[in-house]
């Protein structure tokens, strides 16, 4: 690089509008003169705040096809992020697999949204992929896990977006991290766009429709409840299938803007969130318009969520145990006051405030 920075942030991939980019997003406000450095920029497709963000991408961005289906790019992106050279006195990286490799000249904090799935979840992972994607990453694997390890010892200091991930680094790594959750920035004093072909009074289901979201279980326990209502927002490869086998009662939003997704927040009965999860964002986003969910017992929900004040739990992500928690969840009376309360503890304010302090801390250290 021909300038040296202070801080520099680095990504995985800028390809979508998840909870990850939600939290590299806020770096950019925490560190507003930080350029960001990640593999594939597509503006059309992630949060629109990138804009006005100093954004550097890897050669593999010129690569459009690639650009827009970024799990292909699987084989090269460890050895694309380890040709990365960073100038500066501080790098954060928001990584769940491949940012963490690159090379800086001073010292590196890892914000750990999970260790990489495809080497230490592979089968959950691979579900609902081609069989030539698994050959691939089975072949892969042990270069790749060695990259990983050695790519993670370069690190100064890991923070873990959850407990669940704090255990998980610490059983892979070896490594102590603190627990810093990302920040929840979807303002409910906002704008709302209503949508006025939809009655309020439905179940929301917020998610991407990749396999280990378990976003088909939700929609099949919607069969057994043919009085009650689902709205699935989300995208992605298992859309097709999944919306060919939804019940009369379900309704999908493939894309919503942020004042769309208030009104349907505000609009919903509760959230239904099922899926294998390394935080647990939405949960608390339905929590700031008042509204509970019924989740699995697993990862970051058991952070996010306090059973029998801000939502329930199921055990397992099949229909049975979905249905039976609606039913749970739409016979109960909920606090507001709680559920309003227990989302103010995630406030983009605070993740900004302890990254500072974080950065200062390791600035000093170096």
């Amino acid at each position: 690089m021909n300038s040296t920075y202070d801080i520099a942030l680095v990504h995985d991939y800028l390809t979508q509008r998840g909870g990850a980019e939600r939290v590299a997003l806020t770096l950019s406000e925490a560190f507003p003169r930080a350029p960001l450095y990640t593999s594939f920029y597509e503006p059309g497709d992630t949060l629109p705040g990138f804009a006005g963000v100093d954004v550097h991408t890897l050669a593999l961005d010129r690569i459009g096809w690639l650009r827009r289906r970024h799990r292909l790019a699987l084989p090269v992106l460890a050895s694309a992020f380890g040709r990365l050279k960073i100038d500066a006195e501080l790098a954060i990286c928001s990584s769940s697999g491949w940012s963490h490799g690159a090379s800086v000249a001073g010292r590196t904090v890892v914000y750990c949204h999970t260790p990489a799935r495809w080497l230490y979840q592979s089968e959950r992972y691979l579900e609902g992929m081609s069989d030539w994607a698994g050959v691939a990453l089975s072949t892969l694997r042990p270069a790749l896990r060695s990259w990983d390890q050695k790519a993670a010892a370069r690190a100064a200091r890991y923070l873990a977006n959850s407990s669940a991930v704090r255990d998980r680094i610490r059983d892979i790594y070896g490594v102590d991290a603190e627990v810093v959750p990302p920040p929840v920035d979807l303002d409910p004093t906002g704008p709302i766009e209503p949508d006025t072909a939809m009655e309020p009074g439905y179940f929301l289901c917020v998610s991407r429709l990749l396999a280990y979201k378990n976003v088909e279980a939700v929609v099949e326990a919607f069969v057994s409840l043919p009085d009650q209502r689902l709205v699935v927002v989300g995208s992605g490869p298992l859309y097709e299938r999944i919306a060919g086998m939804a019940p009369a009662n379900t309704t999908f939003c493939t894309a919503v803007s942020d004042a769309r997704l208030r009104w349907l927040y505000a609009s919903c009965s509760g959230l239904i969130a099922a899926s294998y999860e390394d935080f647990g964002l939405t949960p608390i986003e339905a929590a700031l318009f008042g509204r509970p969910t019924a989740a699995l017992r697993w990862g970051g929900f058991l952070d996010t969520i306090v059973e029998g004040s801000t939502g329930v739990f199921f055990d397992e992500p099949r229909p049975e145990p979905i249905a039976r928690a609606v039913r749970h969840l739409a016979g109960t009376t909920w606090n507001r006051n709680d559920l309003v309360e227990r989302a103010g503890r995630y406030s983009k304010d605070r993740f900004i405030r302890r990254m500072r302090q974080v950065a200062e801390e390791e600035r000093r250290m170096a």
